[in-house]
């Protein structure tokens, strides 16, 4: 079955949302780690290494999962691919 050009597009946003989502993913969960040393501030009272370790992180990951729930939806609407309500 040849794949029409809503089909491409559809999986052309959907890999470009994902490898935006990965990159972020990847910045918060090793760049921070990396540069721990440098980013030697204060923030809430912790140092900022800590708190993005301890917290920070599982809030951006959090913050990832709602995005690309939100977005495929969306998209899914666009392209006519929507799950049906019971």
């Amino acid at each position: 079955m040849p794949h029409t050009e809503s089909h491409r597009s559809y999986w052309r946003k959907n890999r470009i949302v994902i490898a935006v989502l990965l990159l972020i993913w990847f910045s918060v969960t090793f760049g921070v780690s990396y540069f721990a040393r440098a980013l030697n501030f204060t923030f809430f009272g912790w140092p900022f290494s800590f708190w993005m370790g301890a917290q920070g992180a599982l809030l951006v990951y959090g913050l990832i999962i709602g995005f690309y729930a939100w977005y495929m939806n969306r998209l899914d609407i666009e392209h006519g691919v929507e799950e049906e309500d019971d």
